[in-house]
């Protein structure tokens, strides 16, 4: 079934923020606020929200700057903003929150981000946790260490050589397309994503998919990344915040998951006493659209019902 609705947002930083809703069956419980990842969209998330509707939440998903059909005066296409790319994209998230909290003042809202989405997430939580009932972090990267210090290095060469706005030429192939050399046995070269050749196709044949980030995009994305990796900034987030974090242990973009988990033992030494860390055997990228996918979305529920 798809979203009950498209609504736009007006975000502080000037983006009009696509946002789908698909409303809770039944009393609602809670409020599920979805963030996608990179190069794709938030429509793509309907099954999920079906899901989740079903479980008795209302859910809003919309598209980040530079995605989808969000549109901002400094955020073309591929593009989150010509500067402060990495705090507009937060920015907008408390933007799709204020909207929550005006539509639902009295449910509590669970943040959901997948990859990007969960490098976004993370870094909204960092200013932000006293809003929220908890966080999913999924398929999210924060252990980029001194290869992503070189990253940062080729992507400020490429903003002196090409500029910032067009795609970089160096970090598809350090990023998608080496994830995609890691599947040996691979029809298209987005089988890292997920096992359902099905499911490649959908992305595959998506126009709003699987295109190349600007250079500004990505030097954003590091942003959010090395935020996140540091513990001086997790150690803002109140403690009691639960988490549910899952990785994949076929996906290459987490290092077969063990990103997710370094993030999880991050936290656990830093004292946080509600982690659910989940690697997932044989699992790509993509969880929610995995041949497995039931069974993950049945243990999400079940940690949301532990919440609620």
């Amino acid at each position: 079934m798809p979203f009950d609705s498209q609504i736009r947002i007006a975000s502080p930083t000037g983006a009009s923020l696509n946002t789908y809703v698909r409303n809770a069956e039944g009393a609602p419980r809670g409020v599920v606020q979805i963030n996608h990842g990179l190069a794709e969209h938030a429509a793509r998330y309907a099954r999920f929200a079906d899901f989740l509707s079903a479980r008795g939440f209302h859910v809003y998903a919309h598209d980040h700057r530079g995605h989808g059909s969000t549109t901002a005066p400094d955020a073309p296409p591929r593009v989150f903003a010509k500067q402060a790319g990495a705090a507009k994209v937060v920015a907008d998230i408390d933007a799709v929150h204020d909207r929550i909290a005006a539509d639902h003042p009295d449910l509590p809202v669970v943040l959901f981000g997948h990859s990007m989405g969960g490098l976004s997430g993370l870094n909204y939580v960092l200013k932000h946790s006293d809003r929220i009932r908890a966080a999913a972090i999924w398929n999210a990267n924060f252990s980029a260490g001194a290869l992503g210090r070189v990253a940062q290095g080729i992507l400020a060469f490429e903003r002196f050589r090409l500029g910032s706005d067009v795609p970089s030429r160096i970090l598809p192939k350090l990023t998608f397309q080496a994830w995609a050399k890691q599947v040996a046995d691979r029809r298209t070269e987005f089988d890292w994503l997920s096992r359902d050749p099905g499911e490649v196709d959908r992305y595959v044949a998506d126009p709003l998919c699987g295109w190349d980030a600007s250079v500004s995009m990505w030097r954003d994305v590091f942003d959010l990344i090395f935020a996140g990796a540091d513990d001086r900034n997790l150690a803002a987030i109140r403690r009691d915040l639960p988490f549910n974090l899952v990785g994949g242990e076929k996906d290459p973009a987490t290092d077969g998951g063990k990103a997710v988990m370094h993030l999880a033992e991050r936290l656990q030494r830093m004292g946080f006493r509600d982690i659910q860390a989940s690697h997932l055997t044989d699992t790509r990228h993509e969880s929610l659209n995995e041949v497995n996918r039931d069974t993950v979305m049945a243990d999400f529920g079940a940690w949301l019902d532990r919440l609620t």
